[in-house]
């Protein structure tokens, strides 16, 4: 299974105290992580800056490592990981952005978010 990472699921670790891969690995099993080069870009963007949103999102920059870079035409992140759902490229998006969880589901993919502050769980289309 190919899960396509959004940078607000890569940031929970420090946002929600979340075990991210330990969570992932209990839920799915065995999967392989990608993640955009716009989720990066993101992400190099928003460590750029101050206080807890640069800490995450450097957090998250490292565990973005922990996955393969995949190139998509799209430049905005939401729209890349929109892409690799609809295209069939990836098997489900971890988010926990509400609009994107929304058009994943309707890309008929399934959506890997937080329920409740420290557990995930799978919404399918």
């Amino acid at each position: 299974m190919r899960v396509a990472m959004d940078a607000n699921a890569l940031m929970l670790p420090v946002e929600q105290n979340l075990r991210l891969f330990e969570e992932l690995d209990g839920l799915l099993g065995d999967y392989d992580g990608v993640v955009p080069q716009s989720v990066r870009e993101e992400l190099s963007e928003l460590r750029a800056g101050n206080g807890e949103t640069a800490t995450a999102a450097s957090v998250a920059a490292d565990l973005a490592d922990r996955c393969d870079t995949v190139e998509t035409e799209e430049s905005y992140a939401d729209d890349a990981l929109h892409a690799l759902a609809a295209g069939g490229d990836v098997d489900a998006v971890a988010t926990n952005d509400g609009p994107l969880k929304e058009r994943v589901l309707d890309a008929g993919a399934p959506v890997i978010h937080l329920r409740g502050r420290t557990q995930l769980t799978i919404t399918r289309p």
